[in-house]
């Protein structure tokens, strides 16, 4: 099976979202009605505002504390505890509460909008009556609820408790029901659905460099990402189902994602791999992760 490398951009169809611009290690972005400034690595190179118009624009800044939170340093107006955005797709909405966190995080990953119309057309495009879809890693349910919108029975894992009762407001304000909530470690909920026999149509994957379980277990991309996956395959029905892996990590580019595909021993129809792009308003942009696309 060849495999088809090619770069992805992301799509503007999340409403109220802009990327304004981005340089310097940060990216400025508006969220509605609300500008934020937040760290970015690979915004590499030179801003194309100035400083002072970024100060301008933006209501608040992040500012890091170590590698996994921070704090939030006022600049410009008061905004609400929480709001929201709207991402369209093909007659469905899906509705996102927004916040602040300590995280750097606001509730959603705008990037990923391509692979939410992927998933959509996947299962919108299937002759099953109602695929089933396992997202891992899922955090606040963009994936989980398109493909519920799409028509299929969804599974959405993620380890911290606060973030699935997240997503499962987001499925409220969306006008969705009946995703199958699941605080679990993804290894060990993915093992556990081996030894039961399960199959799924299409699974999901958005795994963080590091990580931890609701039990404490300690998850390292470059260790645990490999194990993960030939378990997973495993699930995948043989006959009709796509796999979805976004990585955003350093060192986790499309080397690495070829190497993934020569230990695949699938029948496939369909392998893509490829970098994903944000465009800024001022015509810069930056890397936002690479992704593996199989479809079976």
């Amino acid at each position: 099976m060849k495999v088809i490398e090619k770069d992805f951009y992301t799509k503007n169809i999340i409403r109220g979202y802009e990327l304004l611009d981005c340089g310097g290690g940060r990216k400025l972005e508006r969220f509605g009605e609300v500008v934020l400034i937040r760290p970015e690595p690979n915004a590499f190179g030179k801003a194309g505002l100035s400083e002072k118009e970024w100060e301008d624009l933006a209501d608040f800044e992040f500012i890091e504390k170590n590698k996994t939170s921070g704090t939030w340093n006022q600049l410009g107006k008061n905004i609400p505890e929480d709001w929201h955005l709207i991402f369209t797709y093909k007659n469905q909405q899906i509705k996102f509460k927004l916040k602040l966190t300590a995280f750097k995080h606001v509730g959603i990953f705008p990037e990923q909008a391509v692979n939410w119309t992927f998933i959509y057309d996947q299962i919108t495009q299937s002759k099953l009556v109602q695929p089933k879809i396992l997202n891992l890693f899922a955090y606040t349910g963009g994936a989980s609820l398109i493909a519920k919108a799409a028509g299929a029975e969804v599974t959405h894992v993620d380890s911290i408790k606060q973030v699935v009762t997240w997503a499962n407001e987001n499925q409220s304000l969306s006008n969705l029901h009946d995703i199958r909530w699941i605080v679990e470690d993804a290894r060990k909920y993915v093992q556990r659905e081996r030894k039961r026999g399960r199959v799924y149509n299409g699974i999901i994957m958005d795994p963080p460099a590091f990580g931890h379980g609701p039990k404490g277990q300690k998850w390292i991309l470059e260790r645990d990402l490999l194990p993960l996956l030939e378990d997973t395959f495993t699930l995948l029905d043989p006959q009709n189902s796509f796999l979805l892996l976004n990585v955003y990590a350093a060192g986790f580019d499309m080397s690495y994602l070829k190497h993934i595909t020569d230990t695949i021993e699938l029948r496939l129809n369909s392998i893509q791999i490829g970098n994903l792009y944000s465009s800024s308003k001022s015509q810069k942009q930056f890397c936002t992760g690479s992704m593996l696309r199989l479809v079976k």
